[in-house]
């Protein structure tokens, strides 16, 4: 059985959910986007991502090669997931597991990514 989990910005009007276990794995990537914000990142497809709550309050920053959508809260600047297409054109939603209250961060097999040789 699947066990749905949540995340949100840090003042909380972006808020979203997941219809996925939470993973025991996360990847880090150090490119100067990902190094500088200390991203933990899952990827789920996107229909098993449901925005909750405040897309009225969400920006949108693109950088390289502009595949991935970066969205952050105007409030407080908390970028809690993002929107992509995966390497087979799927859409997927990438999720930052630091913005996810029940994940235990210190828990998580941390896959390393060399984002920055990209």
């Amino acid at each position: 059985m699947t066990m749905a989990f949540e995340g949100s910005c840090h003042c909380g009007k972006v808020a979203y959910a997941v219809d996925a276990d939470l993973p025991a794995k996360a990847m880090q990537c150090n490119c100067s986007h990902c190094r500088r914000k200390g991203f933990l990142l899952a990827f789920f497809p996107i229909d098993r991502f449901t925005l909750q709550r405040g897309e009225d309050d969400l920006r949108s920053y693109h950088f390289y090669k502009h595949k991935i959508e970066h969205r952050f809260c105007t409030t407080c600047g908390t970028q809690s997931f993002a929107i992509g297409t995966a390497p087979d054109g799927s859409r997927m939603a990438a999720i930052n597991l630091r913005c996810v209250p029940e994940a235990d961060i210190a828990a998580l097999e941390i896959q390393k990514v060399d984002g920055a040789s990209f």
